[in-house]
């Protein structure tokens, strides 16, 4: 497991577009027949994808989390962003198509991920928070998550963002988690951007094609930067960052949080005209 070390806001606009990079953006996780695990330091945040090939792969515990297994103090959502899939927890077995999510709390001893073809092999996003209390094992399916359509084809933002993992969908400690959806000629997603200082944010950006890219842009309003995204990439945003990025091509990202609540709509809105 790699551990990623966050710059905070003194050091940002200083930053050059390699320590922009290696500071807050999470690449090369996706790899078939492998799980490829990050730790991030602000607020014990777990990212990683895992990818079955030839046969199930175990969720184990790094020895960075000196835990007994994975799940021993920790939730997570496991997306399935690929083939049609299996998630195993203990005994039960939950299928999970494309778009579809398995949320699991805390005390879990053991936790498969498999793909139900070698050819066209599921692709598991996960994202895990530390969890003090212990929630069931929910599947949400794409159909079942909360739809909201925003934005505007005149403002090339419109989109729908489905919720998966809040308040008012699958339970969880401090998990908040779901995916949104740019409708044809709409490009901008969070936008007019925001902040929420009580909960981080983690994007991961998919079914970006091969030669296209998002430009995804952070930091305070009055000095933002932009870091190039390419397909099942992250990006880690603060609670003193702005969250926003525009695609050359269509896309979809999941994005996640955990911090100190998990009322969605808890957010310090930015004007676009107050952003340099």
């Amino acid at each position: 497991m790699k551990t990623l070390l966050l710059a905070d806001p003194v050091r940002f606009p200083r930053m050059t577009t390699r320590e922009l990079r290696d500071s807050f953006l999470i690449d090369g996780l996706s790899h078939p027949g492998e799980i490829h695990l990050t730790y991030v330091d602000l607020d014990r945040a777990v990212v990683g994808f895992a990818v079955p090939a030839d046969g199930p792969i175990l969720l184990n515990a790094a020895p960075e989390l000196r835990a007994k297994f994975f799940t021993e103090r920790r939730e997570l959502g496991a997306l399935n962003i690929g083939g049609e899939g299996m998630v195993h927890v203990g005994n039960s077995t939950y299928p999970l198509n494309n778009l579809d999510l398995v949320y699991i709390g805390r005390d879990h001893p053991e936790i498969r991920f498999e793909s139900k073809s070698k050819e066209s092999p599921a692709a598991f996003y996960i994202l895990s928070y530390p969890a003090h209390t212990a929630h069931p094992v929910t599947l949400v399916k794409k159909e079942c998550a909360q739809p909201a359509d925003i934005g505007s084809a005149a403002q090339s933002n419109r989109r729908t963002i489905y919720k998966y993992v809040h308040a008012e969908g699958a339970k969880s400690c401090q998990l908040v988690m779901g995916v949104t959806h740019l409708y044809e000629g709409s490009t901008w997603n969070t936008m007019p951007a925001h902040r929420h200082m009580r909960r981080s944010e983690v994007y991961c950006y998919f079914d970006v094609a091969e030669n296209a890219r998002v430009f995804h842009f952070m930091g305070p309003p009055e000095e933002t930067r932009h870091i190039v995204m390419s397909d099942r990439e992250v990006v880690v945003s603060p609670g003193w960052s702005i969250h926003a990025g525009v695609g050359t091509q269509a896309y979809k990202f999941c994005w996640g949080m955990g911090g100190e609540n998990q009322d969605y709509s808890d957010m310090d809105p930015v004007k676009i005209e107050d952003m340099l």
